[in-house]
């Protein structure tokens, strides 16, 4: 790729990004009041971080990996189930995490 294609790319993602933006202020205030519309809104970044950490946590390149990161994920469920403080989750995440990748080399 030479370097007009990626200064053209860089352009349309602008161009999109601003018009993305755009739309979301024409949107009439009565569309974002309705109750489907904000528990779509309350719900979706909470199934994007989901997506993102499952694909962080099961992928590399375009391989399904199972190593020490599902070890790490299954003690941060494990420590929400529990109720645990949010440091307590991370910490034990990255405890077992370590902890698993110091055992399986």
């Amino acid at each position: 790729m030479n370097g007009t294609h990626v200064w053209l790319a860089i352009g349309l993602t602008v161009a999109g990004c601003y018009l993305v933006k755009l739309i979301g202020l024409l949107v009439p205030a009565q569309t974002l009041e309705r109750p489907l519309v904000q528990r779509l809104a309350a719900l979706l970044p909470v199934a994007l971080l989901a997506a993102l950490t499952a694909q962080q946590t099961f992928g590399t390149g375009t391989d399904l990996v199972l190593d020490a990161r599902v070890a790490g994920v299954a003690a941060a469920a494990l420590a929400l189930v529990l109720r645990a403080p949010f440091l307590v989750v991370v910490g034990a995440a990255v405890a077992v995490t370590a902890g698993a990748r110091a055992l399986g080399g």
